[in-house]
């Protein structure tokens, strides 16, 4: 079986599965009962086929934009535009300029229009708000703003009730045929036998066709809306916007035109807008227009299109169009609708539940057409074979629902749901556990991890950093706040000039007031810990920035691992400050400040000085940073790159950013676990070693290395050395990413990455599972993630993994069940058929099994909780067969006992309980459903664990589990004493209800004993 899977339905991966192929497994389903509720958490490929077309339209559209506004630009100078006239409702509401003029202004790229307009400022005043300031949120300007521009949400698809779920459960073929069957016998019945004897079997088959209907769609609707849930908590998005004269952060759907946003590397832009200032804005069109060429936004071309990202640099945006009227609504609006693409485990089961739907169609065709043989064979012998009464039409209706039921029993459609249910109950669950999951699939995927490609900053560490060593002028210092200000005293005052003219210049954060008039560091842990001592040393932010003009900005990126700024001194002359990566700026530098102050060249007993420093700073796991500035005698174009080398050191500073509580123990049990941990970072290799060394990642057997070093070797040393990688170091983003593809297509490991920037998104998209930080993450890291770690805590990972396992398992244990009871329900129904001529379970009676091993089946089992076991085992990995020989022992061992017993009753029932009389059947076959519903539940307790043979540890601990069992028990004491007219039983004696528990429970120690029969695994 195992092998047809994977060979029909083992293409679809976990992520970047192509259209092709997943139509391709859709149409190798046959004998789907019900296609709109098996393949309701599939994707939605026609929707899929409109957002790409949508895609091409916007490209075009852009591009004809693009070449419109490149002829305008031409005539500018030339001929006036045509008059704009104010709309009066826009006017008396306080605004000069209407949404459809913003919206054809920013979409279509036209700069005519805005010149016309009077460039971004006369927009902003005719939008009434300032580029300083932003907008002001007193009176009811801000609610005729909203009336007027709209808000910044796109259309939703509505929410379906629990009713449209109902509708859906009776799409179901089989419980439709047998609603005709109902009715027919309901007709036949009342004619035969009159009101109510007559009407009992049909109202039994509605009323248990009901329950079914019931019972699934609660079970559905309540996994719909743990799905809404988790929908909204990942649209949970946030930027820096200026309102009211106040820096803050604020959900992008609160955002209205006039607002002043600030976007830096690997945001998202939240609306349509126009570029007010910043510097070397590279924008990723690709995700609106599907062309990957990125754009330069600047005052020239100042127009920023919602849902695009920013790849490089920094800058102020006013927003001028929201939600709905912008192309990115539109496109998203229709992307909801294209779903998530399906897992490769629902896909399977997909396959499962076609392989045995169509055993089960064959079984019962050839049981109805051996029923109606014996029933024709009976009356030939009675010679009544031309005549035929209304019990006949009843009988012969009896073996059609009895071999329908067969298909509802043998079609296991629970089988794929069972994934989704178990996968949104642990989204939920993971939520709580401050893990998001975006992909479905991400979550049986983690189950199988092998290796997890962690990186440093902010995981492992807490990402609270302060600077609490220094070398300013040679000298290497304690900083604390207390001895900052004596820090001062010691240094000359030109090179404290020098530094805080560099802390406060060169950097990607911001000092501000904020609402309650306290000062507030904005910006990333590094850039704060900086600030932090640049205040601490007496500096004024302010008072630093306004005293030179910013000319040129090249913010940092893992790639250059450096940051630099060119500033216009107020004398005149230019003057570029660099930091970032220790040896790479010292590398830069030819000069440096001596203890007196003075610019020395940097010879070699300097040079070595500052190298040394370098690693007793990192050999005691600090971040070292180097700062440096040079002046540009030769003036300085815009447009010209800062120079990469001769620079004057102005000293390094040693920032601790101490290890997470409880990391040291998370990756020991991920190590318990078979789950290899690598550190992957940008820091100096000492300061990584020092870090992998307290959070056990790096062993003795273990290797560190740089990544300039990793780059220069070939395949075959690659080959020998990637198994034993640990620690790799200042590691560029391509780096990262030839490591996660070597470990999975050479070493067939299953990979989890974490990343935070921009430039970890190639390695998380390549990576089985992305582990995107909630808090350090740039939006475009959490978009190609298939997880956002909320507290960008590493223990937080191993609970992933954790829960990855129990749901992988926990479906495991959900078909091992179910197979169970399909095999044992067709051979029975089958064999008792071929040679009795009557089927001993009937139509009512199957389908409160189906129930029992369908839907009440997955809830018990599908949500069983983890727990630490679990992290003991090894992982499944790339290659390991989902149903496995422990499953199949299992299944064969219980259907094979369950099949005997029911067999042995079947033949000697009668003799053993000393049932005689008319109702003798009757009776007989109550006790055979009886007993075989209790195989069934004790078996469902067999199923909690796979191997181990104590199944009772923890069941009280999963009260779904105890509840489904226990409302089991009822109803089923309820049909059999209460409802025997439509459930076909009748009650039973003490004795036979003990023999019916004994027989089912005897299936635990038969489970204990096929444990201890040793299979390959």
């Amino acid at each position: 079986m195992e092998s047809f899977l994977n060979e029909n339905f083992g293409a679809v991966k976990a992520k970047h599965s192509s259209e092709e192929v997943l139509q391709r497994w859709r149409d190798l389903c046959g004998v789907v009962k019900n296609p709109k509720r098996r393949f309701r958490f599939t994707a939605n490929l026609s929707k899929r086929y409109e957002a790409a077309a949508m895609r091409r339209t916007n490209q075009e559209k852009l591009r004809v934009a693009v070449l419109v506004s490149k002829a305008a630009f031409q005539f500018i100078q030339g001929g006036q535009s045509s008059e704009y006239v104010v709309p009066q409702e826009v006017k008396a509401a306080g605004f000069n300029i209407s949404a459809d003029e913003l919206e054809s202004l920013v979409e279509g790229h036209d700069i005519k229009k805005l010149k016309f307009h009077g460039g971004v400022d006369g927009i902003a005043d005719k939008l009434s708000t300032s580029t300083t300031n932003g907008l002001t949120t007193d009176g009811d300007l801000l609610n005729r703003r909203q009336e007027l521009f709209g808000i910044n949400k796109f259309t939703e698809s509505e929410g379906r009730s629990f009713w449209v779920f109902v509708w859906e459960a009776l799409q179901d073929m089989t419980l439709m045929i047998l609603g005709v069957c109902a009715f027919v016998s309901l007709i036949v019945g009342l004619a035969m036998e009159g009101w109510p004897k007559g009407a009992h079997d049909g109202f039994g088959i509605v009323a248990s066709i009901l329950l079914v209907v019931f019972v699934t769609a609660t079970s559905d609707y309540r996994q719909s809306l743990q799905f809404k849930d988790l929908d909204k908590e990942k649209k949970k998005i946030s930027v820096q916007v200026t309102r009211n004269g106040y820096r803050q952060k604020m959900s992008i759907y609160d955002l209205l035109p006039g607002d002043i946003v600030h976007l830096s590397i690997g945001d998202q832009v939240p609306a349509d807008g126009l570029f007010v200032s910043g510097f070397s804005v590279v924008i990723d069109e690709s995700s609106l227009t599907g062309e990957s060429e990125p754009v330069m936004v600047s005052a020239e071309n100042p127009f920023l299109l919602s849902g695009t990202k920013v790849q490089d640099g920094s800058c102020k945006m006013i927003v001028t169009t929201v939600g709905m009227r912008t192309q990115w609504g539109k496109l998203m609006a229709t992307l909801s609708e294209g779903g998530d693409d399906e897992t490769p485990l629902q896909v399977k089961l997909n396959g499962v539940a076609t392989i045995i739907g169509k055993i089960g169609l064959c079984f019962a065709v050839v049981t109805f057409a051996v029923l109606v043989k014996k029933m024709f064979g009976r009356k030939l012998e009675e010679g009544t074979h031309w005549s035929w009464s209304g019990d006949d039409a009843l009988e012969m209706l009896e073996y059609f629902a009895v071999a329908v039921t067969i298909v509802v029993v043998a079609v296991p459609e629970g089988l794929p749901l069972a994934v989704t249910l178990s996968l949104a109950f642990a989204m939920k669950k993971m939520m709580n556990d401050k893990a998001l999951v975006r992909h479905l699939a991400a979550c049986e995927t983690m189950g199988s991890a092998t290796t997890i490609c962690s990186d440093k900053t902010g995981t492992l560490t807490t990402n609270r950093m302060t600077v609490i060593k220094s070398c300013i002028c040679m000298n290497v210092k304690e900083v604390s706040k207390a001895s900052a200000s004596n820090l001062c005293t010691e240094i000359p005052d030109s090179a404290v000039k020098l530094l805080l003219q560099s802390i406060f210049n060169n950097t990607g954060g911001e000092v501000v007031v904020n609402k309650k008039g306290k000062r507030e560091i904005l910006g990333t842990p590094t850039e704060t810990a900086i600030l932090e001592f640049g205040l601490s040393l007496g500096g004024e932010f302010q008072g630093e920035r306004n005293a030179f003009k910013l000319v040129k900005v090249e913010p940092f990126n893992s790639e250059k691992k450096r940051m630099g700024v060119v500033l216009e001194l107020p004398n005149g002359g230019f003057r570029a400050h660099v930091k970032g990566a220790s040896e790479i700026i010292l590398a830069a530098c030819d000069k440096v400040i001596n203890s007196s102050g003075e610019i020395v060249p940097l010879d070699e007993s300097s040079s070595n000085h500052l190298k040394v420093t370098i690693d007793q700073f990192a050999g005691e796991a600090l971040r070292t940073l180097c700062l440096a500035y040079m002046e540009l005698e030769n003036g300085f174009s815009v447009d010209s790159p800062i120079p990469l080398s001769g620079y004057t050191c102005i000293g390094i500073v040693g920032i601790k950013d101490p290890v997470r509580p409880g990391v040291k123990e998370s990756v020991a049990l991920c190590r318990s676990a078979g789950i290899n941990v690598r550190m992957v970072t940008g820091d100096n290799i000492n300061t990584a070693k020092a870090i992998a060394r307290e959070c056990g990642i790096l062993t003795d057997d273990g290797i560190a290395i740089e990544g300039p070093d990793f780059r220069e070797k070939n395949l075959k040393e690659l080959h020998e050395l990637i198994p034993k990688i640990q620690v790799m170091a200042r590691s560029s983003p391509l780096d990262k990413h030839t490591l996660v593809k070597h470990l999975r297509t050479t070493f067939g490991e299953v990979v989890a990455v974490t990343g935070d920037g921009t430039n970890d998104a190639p390695a998380l998209h390549e990576a089985d599972i992305g582990l995107a930080m909630g808090i350090a993450g740039t939006e475009v890291a959490k978009e190609s993630a298939d997880v956002i770690i909320l507290d960008d805590n590493f223990s937080t990972i191993v609970t992933v993994a954790k829960w990855g396992r129990s749901v992988y398992i926990n479906i495991q244990k959900f078909v091992q069940f179910q197979l169970t009871v399909n095999v044992v329900a067709l051979v029975v129904n089958f064999s008792s058929a071929c040679l009795t001529g009557s089927a001993p379970l009937t139509a009512v009676q199957l389908l409160w099994v189906n129930m029992i091993m369908d839907t009440l089946g997955a809830l018990a089992l599908a949500t069983e909780p983890p727990n630490d076991e679990l992290m003991k085992r090894q992982p499944v990995g790339r290659g390991g067969n989902f149903i496995s020989n422990v499953m199949w022992r299992n299944i064969l061992g219980q259907s094979l006992y369950q099949f005997l017993v029911i067999w042995f009753l079947q033949a000697a029932g009668k003799t053993i309980f000393f049932i005689h009389g008319s109702d003798s059947d009757r009776v007989l076959n109550t006790l055979i459903f009886n007993s075989f519903v209790f195989c069934q539940l004790f078996n469902e307790v067999n199923s909690r664990e796979m191997e181990k043979i104590d199944v009772l540890e923890g069941i009280l601990d999963n009260y779904v589990f105890v509840s489904v069992l226990g409302c089991t028990v009822v109803f089923q004491i309820i049909i059999i004493e209460y409802l025997g007219a439509f459930a076909n039983t009748t009650p039973l004696t003490f004795v036979q209800w003990f023999v019916s528990i004994g027989i089912g429970f005897l299936g635990m120690p038969i489970a204990v004993y096929l444990k201890k029969i040793p299979v390959d695994t």
